[in-house]
């Protein structure tokens, strides 16, 4: 599949919105929550005023002039929340567009992007269960630390 990963522009992020949806983690037979959950406050803090801090990087993936995907960072309190100089990242992609390596070339991107930007290191939360955990350990992910459902994994750049 040819795709195309890019930094993220205002007009994106609307798009951000559904995107956090896709975000979520459902394991199998789970059914799915709502749409409406993405107004939780503890969501919110992942898209809410994106654009607005010099902390919001991001990158979308694009398959035929279409975003199918985005990897952003953000410096907020959210689950994988280290300190105030880390990034939090959030990835999500499309169900179809899975399982085509778009989703390991967002993560280089947005990690070559932090890293060019000044960062040390990025953080993010995954869900022990979600087989992106492989994913983010291939990327030099380590785990920071967990608790029963989560690990809070750091990457150093």
């Amino acid at each position: 599949m040819d795709y195309t990963i890019r930094e993220i522009q205002t007009q994106d992020y609307p798009l951000l919105d559904d995107l956090l949806y896709e975000a979520i983690f459902i394991p199998e037979g789970i059914d799915p929550p709502p749409k409406t959950i993405i107004t939780a406050p503890e969501l919110q803090v992942y898209i809410a005023h994106f654009g607005g801090s010099k902390d919001d990087q991001g990158v979308v993936a694009e398959v035929d002039g279409k975003v199918v995907g985005a990897a952003w960072s953000r410096i907020m309190n959210d689950y994988g929340h280290i300190d105030n100089e880390t990034p939090s990242l959030a990835i999500a992609l499309y169900k179809g567009y899975r399982g085509f390596g778009i989703g390991t070339a967002m993560m280089r991107a947005i990690l070559t992007l932090l890293r060019s930007h000044g960062y040390r290191q990025v953080s993010l939360s995954v869900q022990k269960a979600n087989p992106a955990t492989k994913l983010y350990l291939k990327l030099s992910f380590e785990i920071l630390r967990e608790n029963e459902e989560e690990y809070i994994m750091i990457c150093r750049l």
